[in-house]
This record gives C-alpha cells, structure tokens and sequence, in this order.
C-alpha cells in the first residue's frame, strides 16, 4: 500500500468524467492494490471520501468512511465502503444545505445543496452488486464523491459564493450554525 499524492483544483484530471471499469479489471491485482492504496491515502489526509481521478486515476471508484473524523466531528461514523461504477439518484426532494470542503480544494468550504437521501448503485470491490439507500449528512458525502467522478468539484454547486470560507474563517464564523443544522439532520436520519 501506499499513499497517494492528491491532485489539486485546477488540474485537469479533476475535470474528466471518470471511465467505467469491467469485473475483470477490477479483479486484476494492479486495480485491487490501487483500491488499498486509494483507502490509505483517505485515511491519512483525514477525508471523509475520496474519488480515484482526485489521486490522477480517472476511473469510477470510489471509498468512503467516517470514524471519529477530526475534520468532520459532526459527521457520523459510516463504514468503509467502496463503490465501484456508482449511480446516485435522488430518493426525494427534499435538500439541506451542506458546508463542504474538499482534499483537493484545501482551506477552502462552500455551502452546497443536496438531497436528503439518495439510492447509490455500484459493485463492492469484489464485483458483487450492492444497493444502498442513505440519508442525511451521510447522503450528502456520497453526492460529493459521485461528483468528483462525474469532473465536478464542489465549487460548481455552490449557490451563493459568499458562503467561501476559508477552515479558519468557517471555524469562526459559520461552523456552530453549521453544527445545529448537522445535528438537526443527524437527529433527524440518523446518519
């Protein structure tokens, strides 16, 4: 395993719609040793997700996990998941506003609209089908990641650019307003 450099806003890896992948390929070593080594790289940059093209391998792969995220406290703990050619689709309209930031936009957070919950189809890292449906904060860290493979960042869905902030500035001004509604949400879904 190793860890990964990150690519940054502005390169164009970031932009390209990331290629599906076929069961064979995933189950060559080359992308089952890329699938541990993309992990490692989220768990030591402390992210909450990460999309293969955000370490420069444009293809549709995914992990997420939250575990006691000194990032994101107020995110609850989801397990590791890999989600292979994942598809989200809306499972309501109702939306919440969510203060994201990104590994590869750092000291940098928006406000970004999502859905409440979403359904996520995808493989698992072994190629089995697997249907989830998420909710709350949770729903929204999906959305995030699924973006990165589409070649959007989440600048391009920030409503309102006076809602930028940099770590610093959200910490002081915006994250306990922030909390409230995350709980609220938490409270709310569960996740």
């Amino acid at each position: 395993m190793a860890i990964r450099k990150i690519a940054t806003l502005g390169h164009p890896v970031l932009r390209e719609v990331a290629r599906m992948l076929t069961r064979e390929e995933l189950a060559s070593p080359k992308v089952q040793s890329f699938i541990d080594d993309l992990v490692e790289t989220m768990h030591d940059a402390n992210g909450a997700g990460l999309a293969a093209n955000q370490v420069y391998e444009p293809i549709r792969i995914c992990a997420i996990e939250v575990r006691n995220n000194p990032r994101y406290p107020y995110k609850p703990n989801f397990p590791l998941t890999i989600l292979v050619n994942p598809e989200v689709t809306p499972t309501t309209d109702d939306t919440f506003l969510n203060y994201e930031g990104c590994l590869s936009v750092p000291n940098l957070r928006g406000e970004v609209r999502r859905f409440t919950g979403v359904r996520v189809k995808a493989w698992d890292r072994q190629g089995n089908e697997v249907e989830l449906d998420v909710k709350g904060l949770t729903a929204g860290t999906f959305q995030h990641e699924v973006d990165h493979l589409d070649g959007k960042v989440f600048l391009d869905r920030v409503e309102d650019t006076r809602s930028l902030a940099t770590w610093a500035d959200f910490e002081r001004h915006h994250m306990a307003a922030f909390v409230e509604r995350a709980k609220a949400l938490v409270a709310k879904f569960g996740s």
